[in-house]
């Protein structure tokens, strides 16, 4: 096969190869191991690849591009840049879209190369070529380039190339080509800021980030709405929400959250906004978060509260993200009635709402219930068994029936339930006291699919490796569940079958 390889390559290298030749070699190459290829492969062959991009011939493309990336995968980054750096700037040009994110991805993986990153940064025309690619109409060829850039900017040689240069300018000016590439071009700015202090402090000095923020407070409800998913990215690690914290904006969102009750156009926006507070609230404290502002944890309850069910939604997911955690737990805990009359509204939704929102109120309950083992002091077991019990008059057939019905995402979601509350004593004895529930989760012929069994796996696990559940469940129970979980989530029993005289 190697040697198919080299006398196609050859033929290529002479102009010589039609069409049927680079539709054999784009086989050959897969089939050919990269060290192989390394050995015998020379500039010429992938000049000569690269100059047969240069068709109106789209299948012609199409096969030197995949003949390329397989070859150039097997190249060394610092050979590729030396010996290939125009045909790479060339492709960047290239009216198909395909030949551009070839040549980005290579730009991507040369940049990883500490030997090679320093050909590309010396190449300011190479670069400013790929910054005009986020401009590009095409989704994918943007996206490349994104992740290429953001790529360079790993190293303090790479932030001097992208900030400290003319290619600031040409960053704002690719900006200014649409809404649409702005909002790329930002996206870009918090990937970047998210690395490190010193790369947000870059990005911040570029003044592009300030631009963010003013379009975040900005008066257009939908900029708003984009904007506030970047800013939520940020606030993600913790030098970027001591930043939104310096420069105020995280009271500025919560200021806009107290006006929204005089917008008409705040359901654009109000649902980023309360999201970017609870993932806030998870990745800070909950407590501090909410007693700060705490018009966030009130917005939550009225839209939670609201028949509208987009708000709904949102409010669950805040919620069940806000209880993740047992600091979480004890904030929504000290609201005490209004939170225990919010879950039986969440119950009711579980088994009402249309599916998606059925989904998200299953999941936030699931969140909203689980103890680890080390957290389960009697205090958070009487808490989470009275959640249980505001979700229904009769909370455990509510899941149980849920769980038997014939949509996978549902049943799973019940199961999830079920596994989260399946390592705490009381919801132990409440399985044992149904009638049925022991019998259904070793029951293995109601897992019509593979994401059910692993669901049903799952609760099995939790409940053998609690360590009251020998107690509670008794011996014969207790070895069914062992048994389950040691034959694993896909056993099936073997069927023994009688020969008959005569059958056939």
């Amino acid at each position: 096969m190697a040697e198919a390889v080299w006398e196609l390559l050859e033929r290529a290298a002479r102009r010589a190869a039609p069409l049927e030749e680079l539709r054999a070699l784009r086989l050959a190459v897969q089939a050919v191991p990269p060290a192989a290829l390394r050995a015998r492969l020379s500039a010429d062959h992938l000049t000569a690849l690269f100059d047969l991009l240069g068709v109106n011939d789209r299948e012609q493309v199409a096969a030197c591009v995949s003949i390329l990336e397989r070859l150039l995968q097997a190249l060394d980054p610092v050979y590729v840049v030396q010996n290939l750096r125009e045909e790479l700037q060339k492709g960047l040009f290239h009216p198909d879209d395909s030949v551009k994110i070839l040549s980005i991805a290579q730009v991507g993986r040369i940049v990883e190369n500490s030997d090679a990153v320093t050909e590309i940064l010396n190449s300011p025309q190479l670069l400013r070529q790929i910054i005009n690619c986020i401009g590009g109409e095409r989704i994918a060829v943007a996206k490349e380039a994104i992740k290429s850039l953001s790529r360079i900017a790993q190293t303090q040689d790479g932030l001097e190339a992208l900030f400290v240069s003319s290619l600031l300018s040409d960053l704002k000016n690719v900006m200014a080509t649409n809404d649409v590439v702005r909002y790329r071009v930002y996206e870009l700015i918090v990937e970047i800021s998210s690395v490190s202090a010193e790369s947000l402090n870059y990005c911040a000095n570029s003044g592009l980030i300030s631009e963010l923020i003013g379009e975040l407070t900005g008066d257009d409800v939908l900029v708003r709405a984009t904007c506030i998913e970047m800013v939520t990215s940020l606030a993600h690690t913790p030098h970027g929400r001591q930043y939104l914290a310096q420069q105020g904006v995280i009271d500025k969102i919560s200021n806009i959250i107290v006006g929204a009750e005089s917008d008409p156009f705040s359901g654009f926006y109000l649902p980023g906004f309360v999201k970017f507070f609870g993932n806030l609230a998870v990745v800070d404290s909950p407590q501090q978060i909410c007693e700060r502002y705490p018009v966030f944890i009130e917005k939550v309850f009225e839209m939670a509260e609201s028949h509208d069910p987009t708000m709904i939604g949102v409010a669950v997911d805040t919620l069940g993200i806000l209880g993740s955690n047992v600091e979480g737990k004890q904030v929504l805990q000290k609201t005490r009635s209004r939170f225990q009359s919010l879950l039986s509204k969440i119950g009711h939704q579980a088994k009402n709402a249309p599916t998606e929102l059925r989904l998200r109120c299953l999941d936030a309950i699931s969140s909203l219930l689980y103890l680890p083992p080390e957290q389960q002091t009697e205090d958070l077991l009487r808490m989470t068994e009275s959640w249980f019990t505001s979700l229904s008059s009769q909370p455990l057939e509510l899941f149980r029936s849920i769980s038997t019905q014939p949509f996978p995402d549902l049943h799973c979601g019940a199961l999830r339930v079920f596994t989260a509350i399946a390592n705490q004593p009381w919801a132990q004895k409440l399985m044992l006291d149904s009638p049925g529930f022991v019998e259904y989760i070793v029951d293995r012929s109601v897992e019509p699919d593979k994401a059910s069994k692993d669901a049903k796996y799952e609760l099995v696990k939790a409940l053998v490796n609690s360590k009251t559940i020998a107690e509670i469940f008794g011996n014969q129970y207790y070895l069914r569940l062992r048994a389950y979980l040691h034959e694993g989530p896909y056993y099936v029993k073997a069927v023994a079958t009688t020969a008959v005289e005569g059958a056939e």
